[in-house]
């Protein structure tokens, strides 16, 4: 049987270079995988990018109200409806690699463990636990319940120590009110956080105080 592997970190722990990574290894080794992302990602449209200059084209670009299973089998099937011409002898799937697992619903993220399971294609999802306020993101909380395996991947703080926040800049200062998703429009930045330097900048507030 397959796993899921959720793989975590927070911003700037190279998560896309290790995905890239992760699809270049399969691929050397004559296999093929599939790479997905969630729509409301806009960062590259339909690619991955890393913070290294590397990018990609995804084989999914996923709307939060698609069934991801089945989207899912028809790409692997070469039933690609955005594609001109089917390719009816498509090899099997060797993985499912998955961008910004953060932003896919529950529902999704039982999708990847389905395709895990019962496909018998491993599915290895890269992204952040919480938010600029360290709350969960929904399909983050699902995947550290339903993943067979968890990995944490490390950044550092500006203060040399392991960041595990996120804290949100508009326009240079850090905030800790507004939505979850950043709206489109808005300059926003991120640094990524130790536990006491995100305190340092949110007087001494967690989620609960917000």
């Amino acid at each position: 049987m397959a796993k899921l592997y959720f793989r975590y970190g927070a911003m700037n722990s190279g998560k896309s270079t290790a995905l890239l990574q992760a699809a270049f290894n399969y691929e050397e080794r004559g296999q093929r995988v599939v790479l997905a992302k969630p729509s409301i990602d806009t960062k590259g449209d339909a690619e991955v990018v890393s913070r290294l200059g590397v990018t990609r084209e995804v084989n999914m670009l996923v709307d939060k109200n698609e069934n991801l299973r089945e989207a899912f089998l028809n790409v692997a099937a070469g039933k690609d409806p955005n594609a001109l011409v089917q390719n009816v002898a498509a090899k099997p799937v060797a993985a499912l690699l998955v961008d910004e697992a953060q932003f896919f619903t529950p529902k999704q993220v039982d999708d990847m463990f389905r395709i895990a399971v019962l496909d018998n294609v491993p599915v290895l999802a890269y992204g952040i636990r919480t938010d600029f306020q360290t709350v969960p993101f929904p399909g983050a909380r699902r995947l550290l319940e339903i993943a067979h395996t968890v990995e944490e991947l490390k950044t550092i703080c500006r203060c040399g120590k392991k960041a595990v926040f996120n804290g949100r800049k508009v326009d240079g200062k850090f905030v800790f009110d507004g939505d979850q998703v950043a709206i489109d429009g808005v300059e926003v930045t991120y640094e990524s956080l130790c536990g006491n330097c995100y305190l340092e900048e949110s007087g001494g507030r967690l989620a609960s105080d917000l």
